[in-house]
């Protein structure tokens, strides 16, 4: 601080500071003399002759420079212990927030000829200050702060292992909560890195902050099944909430919080933390301004360890708990186009009309099984584009767990070009893209989930190599398969030998059974490879069901077809769904049809799976003693 500042504080002339410091103040008046002298103590201002006679040695000193006391934290034992043991001492200053009272310790310390400064700034606005330091000569470090070169603790690295901790115990819903701090940007940045590194859609509505509330009603309704936490006081009023609740933690909820380990020392709530390394942090930064101070060769690393506590508080997802459906196959954007009749060759058509949904065999069956009321897990391939992000953002709208889908860089989303006519008849064409990328590591990665499922759903738009292994997957944990086969010629021995339930329509029978064959002796020869179940959709006709003791041709009910392309699918997903719910087979098949025939109502194939209530509100009007057969 120079004279020339003083006077246009304290509002008065140079020669007026000059005198009053340098005891040549008789002319002046009393009132005018304190109030500088006031001005010159806050500032720690001293006369330039005072200056060039004080001592220019090293005072073995350090400052530290804090914005607020009353969130020191453990790195100032750090750098008492290291300053100590250095053979240094320490001065501390608080700013409590105030860049006027940060500018007063600045000056405060150089006054004290410390030989470095630890600074931790109130605002980005305190570099200003800088210039005295920088004139004092002496090195400083700027720290805990979002300005260039400070030094930090890697909150975005502790924010990505908390999330990461929730995704190894196999969560793909995870919410963020956040509190007002320096440490909140990186944290959320690490949060949200996390899942794009392991294809976890973001979705802002699970990211809250501690001002808003705590999220109850979304935790209550499984909205999410965790949540990472960037400071451990929120952590425990979100857990003390829950409890109060009735709902207990990891069970409804799993959860993971930065904690710091000096200022909290409770071990309840059990919740499982990331400490935050403060000592270790605080003895970094004095051995290395040490280093500066005393010109040592080398820069001292920074290497921090993060590691989680204990996993009291980590489990399953909730809704793992439920048995699983697991849907394996082609994942599409679908094109539609209406015609009043399809292409052939030597003909061109036009369309009136198009529309996009998302679609393939993996996300339909997928999506129908979601809307009849189960949990299923869907396994595929997507591309590195805007298709992508389209599908998982259309997908977030039903209980549908995506861990199993991957993007593949490089490659595009499938695309399948889906041809109607006017009376419902449909054809389609496949660009098959990441599709073509499934491979048997897919299904290795994605074990667990077949660990808590009941039925493996696999079709065969994807690499066979995929297809079998899923199969033997689904074998070791004892799920039943059921294989809906289409786009191919042929079955290996291997996978039919592993199926349990194959539903292919009149055509794909053909190709899996060439030759001249009836229908019944195609699915007895099935039989014979030891699937239990076979079931023949035939359209408008209805399905016929065999099975070794049990033959019959269900019909299908009258409806009026706009688009059949989704009828497979929703036939599919009804079947296994009220397997799911306890009915015997004849009569889920029954039910099946039901669902495949008001399918084929409505345009497009997701938006035309129907849910659970419409397809039993339905079926009351028209056989409500289907819902009440006796179930196994």
């Amino acid at each position: 601080m120079t004279i020339k500042e003083i006077a246009q504080i304290a509002g008065v002339s140079v020669s007026t500071v000059s005198k009053i410091m340098n005891n040549k103040d008789q002319s002046i008046r009393s009132e005018t003399r304190e109030h500088v002298l006031k001005i010159a103590k806050e500032y720690n201002y001293k006369p330039y002759s005072s200056i060039i006679t004080s001592s220019s040695g090293k005072t073995l000193c350090l400052g530290i420079i804090f914005r607020n006391a009353s969130a020191v934290h453990n790195s100032i034992s750090g750098m008492i212990a290291a300053a100590s043991s250095c053979g240094y001492s320490i001065l501390t200053r608080e700013s409590n927030n105030s860049v006027e009272q940060e500018l007063k310790n600045i000056l405060a310390l150089l006054n004290m000829h410390v030989d470095g400064i630890i600074w931790e700034p109130v605002s980005p606005d305190s570099l200003d200050s800088a210039r005295h330091i920088r004139h004092a000569n002496i090195p400083y470090f700027i720290i805990n702060s979002d300005i260039e070169h400070a030094l930090n603790i890697d909150f975005q690295q502790m924010g990505y292992l908390a999330t990461e901790a929730l995704i190894k115990a196999r969560h793909s819903e995870i919410a963020c909560m956040l509190r007002n701090g320096t440490r909140t940007k990186s944290f959320f940045q690490g949060y949200r890195q996390c899942l794009f590194d392991h294809n976890i859609a973001f979705d802002e509505r699970l990211v809250f902050y501690e001002t808003d509330g705590l999220p109850i009603s979304k935790i209550t309704n499984h909205i999410f099944s965790g949540i990472v936490v960037s400071h451990y006081a929120a952590a425990i009023q979100l857990y003390k909430a829950i409890d109060t609740l009735h709902y207990a933690i990891p069970h409804d909820l799993s959860l993971v919080s930065l904690k710091d380990s000096l200022r909290i020392k409770t071990d309840y709530p059990p919740i499982s933390t990331l400490p935050i390394p403060y000592y270790d942090f605080g003895t970094y930064v004095v051995d290395y301004l040490i280093h500066i101070i005393e010109k040592k060769d080398g820069i001292p690393k920074l290497a921090l360890s993060f590691k989680l506590e204990h996993h009291l508080s980590i489990d399953i997802p909730y809704n793992s708990r439920l048995k699983k459906v697991i849907s394996l196959g082609s994942i599409n954007i679908d094109n539609y186009m209406n015609f009043d009749q399809l292409p052939h060759t030597g003909k061109t058509v036009t369309s009136p009309a198009a529309s996009i949904y998302p679609g393939g065999k993996c996300i339909n069956e997928a999506i129908g099984i979601a809307k009849l009321g189960h949990q299923v897990s869907a396994i595929g391939r997507v591309g590195d584009d805007a298709d992508a992000d389209f599908l998982y953002e259309y997908i977030k709208d039903y209980p549908v767990d995506t861990f199993g889908i991957r993007r593949s860089k490089g490659l595009k989303t499938g695309q399948a070009y889906i041809f109607v006519q006017k009376d419902g008849d449909s054809m389609i064409s496949i660009m098959s893209g990441a599709n073509n990328a499934v491979s048997s590591k897919d299904i290795i990665e994605n074990e667990r989930l077949f660990v808590n499922a009941s039925y493996c759903l696999i079709q065969t738009e994807i690499p066979m190599e995929a297809i079998i292994k899923a199969s033997h997957m689904a074998k070791k944990y004892n799920l039943i398969t059921v294989l809906k086969p289409s786009a191919c010629s042929s079955l290996p021995l291997e996978l039919l030998q592993n199926i349990d339930i194959i539903s292919p329509n009149l055509d794909e029978l053909g190709e899996i059974c060439p030759g001249g064959q009836s229908l019944e002796e195609k699915a007895g020869q099935l039989l014979s490879y030891g699937i239990k179940t076979v079931i023949v959709t035939m359209g408008a006709q209805g399905c016929y069901l065999r099975e070794k003791n049990l033959e019959c041709r269900i019909p299908s009910g009258n409806f009026t077809s706009v688009d059949s392309s989704g009828a497979g699918d929703a036939f599919i997903s009804a079947l296994v769904s009220y397997l799911l719910y306890g009915y015997e087979i004849v009569t889920a098949a029954k039910i099946a049809t039901y669902a495949a025939g008001l399918s084929t109502t409505r345009q497009g194939t997701t938006p035309a799976l129907i849910d659970k209530d419409t397809l039993e509100s339905f079926i009351r009007q028209k056989e409500p003693e289907l819902l009440h057969a006796s179930k196994q």
